[in-house]
């Protein structure tokens, strides 16, 4: 058993006074001080809020908004013209996160799966409307960039992922585009992306735990 005489975020010496705690998501050490928030930990089963360091409670916070708003969105999915590889035809299909959360579903007149641990990258393809400018097209790519909104001077547009199909060597891209119409849809493709933006981003942050 490894032993743990301090707190490992603040260096104080754990004694009779001073308890040691331990953090339900990376298992480190911590005093009271250093590991006092309580929240709910879904992806570890854990329902009822339980003790978390500062670090991860961040985290498990983006974790539980995405789970009671953005999780709906991806299951419900959205209709996008998807372009695969090289293609320079694209086929309108509809995509949505399977019901277990482990595949990307795209049907359409076929029908495909992408494993989503197997999502290499992600590129959001924005448009932006700057005072005076004509539409802008930029890309922000996972990690370390930014939620796209669908307010302010840019929306979502598009999305492009690079993923490891089994067998195949090196990676595959698949691009979706919002579609152009008037009935809706376009709105929830928007909102479904932003989405996917943030349920890649907690993807990244949890490889990196």
């Amino acid at each position: 058993m490894v032993q743990c005489p301090r707190c490992m975020q603040c260096d104080t010496k754990f004694d009779f006074l001073t308890r040691k705690h331990h953090c339900r998501r990376c298992g480190k050490c911590f005093c009271d001080k250093c590991c006092s928030q309580k929240v709910a930990l879904r992806r570890m089963c854990f329902v009822d809020p339980v003790r978390q360091c500062a670090e991860c409670a961040l985290v498990s916070h983006r974790e539980a908004e995405f789970y009671d708003k953005q999780l709906k969105l991806l299951l419900s999915g959205a209709t996008f013209l998807v372009t695969f590889g090289n293609s320079e035809k694209p086929d309108m299909m509809v995509c949505r996160l399977s019901s277990n959360q482990r595949y990307l579903l795209l049907d359409g007149d076929s029908r495909h799966e992408v494993e989503v641990t197997r999502i290499a990258a992600v590129q959001m393809l924005t448009e932006g409307f700057p005072p005076g400018e004509k539409d802008m097209h930029t890309y922000t790519s996972l990690p370390g960039s930014q939620p796209v909104s669908e307010g302010g001077n840019a929306r979502a547009t598009g999305m492009t992922l690079q993923y490891r199909a089994p067998g195949a060597e090196g990676v595959t891209q698949l691009k979706l585009t919002a579609g152009e119409d008037a009935n809706g849809s376009r709105r929830q493709a928007t909102a479904w992306l932003v989405a996917m933006h943030k349920a890649a981003k907690l993807l990244y942050e949890s490889r990196d735990q």
